[in-house]
């Protein structure tokens, strides 16, 4: 297996079938790429929508990692990559705000680098509101001012690495910050960093589990301040 894509799915219901589709579209006929449904202590019936999708041979691209009680978007993901049997893995959300076809594409051109296993990727989010930009521009100057290195657009999907790089990862959080914990251990580690412009779409269905509202977005920064600066801490432990 070349590469395997991750996505997390937490009462998604109305959207695991469209989402299913666009995957089924996007990774085509390339048998070398699987991917992991995390049903991550869903309470919605997502379960029963799993069963019926991937037993239709056009899905058998696709399995469910089943987490029973929901411990978090980390733990989650974390959850689906260590199932996961690829060389190189990605993740992505299930909200089909980011296009499935972003992870395909990013990993082109990851595989493209002449040591791909030295790079890591991350999407880069475009044609944007003034407030949402705003909002993580402000997030990333206090991220990267805190930890001493660049960190722009933390949050934006997909996310693709090599196998090795995961398996050095020993202190990945559960929550949301596992994308600034990835994206900062990518940079400490001398990866190099690959950005894919992605466009942001408006979420299909649901409410939206990060920081999608006003309220989500000031848990969100209440929940990285706090993890940004337990990182430095252990900075200035270690």
């Amino acid at each position: 297996m070349k590469l395997s894509l991750i996505v997390p799915c937490y009462n998604e219901k109305p959207n695991l079938r469209l989402l299913i589709e666009h995957f089924r579209k996007a990774i085509g006929a390339q048998a070398d790429v699987e991917l992991i449904l995390v049903d991550n202590g869903s309470t919605d019936g997502s379960a029963e929508v799993f069963r019926e999708e991937l037993s239709r041979p056009e899905n058998q691209f696709a399995r469910v990692v089943t987490v029973p009680v929901n411990r978090g978007y980390g733990f989650g993901i974390i959850s689906g990559l260590r199932a996961a049997r690829g060389e190189f893995l990605g993740w992505t959300h299930a909200d089909l705000q980011t296009d499935p076809k972003d992870l395909i594409i990013g990993f082109d051109k990851l595989f493209a680098e002449a040591e791909p296993a030295r790079c890591f990727l991350r999407g880069r989010r475009i044609h944007r509101g003034l407030f949402d930009s705003a909002f993580t521009a402000g997030m990333s100057v206090v991220a990267s001012a805190a930890l001493g290195t660049w960190l722009h657009d933390i949050n934006a999907q997909p996310k693709l690495m090599h196998r090795t790089f995961f398996e050095s990862l020993t202190a990945a959080p559960d929550d949301f910050s596992l994308d600034l914990y990835v994206l900062y251990a990518a940079k400490k580690a001398g990866l190099k960093v690959l950005e894919l412009p992605v466009t942001f779409a408006k979420r299909n269905a649901g409410d939206a589990k990060g920081g999608g509202s006003l309220r989500g977005k000031f848990k969100l920064i209440r929940r990285t301040f706090r993890y940004i600066f337990s990182l430095r801490r252990g900075l200035s432990k270690g």
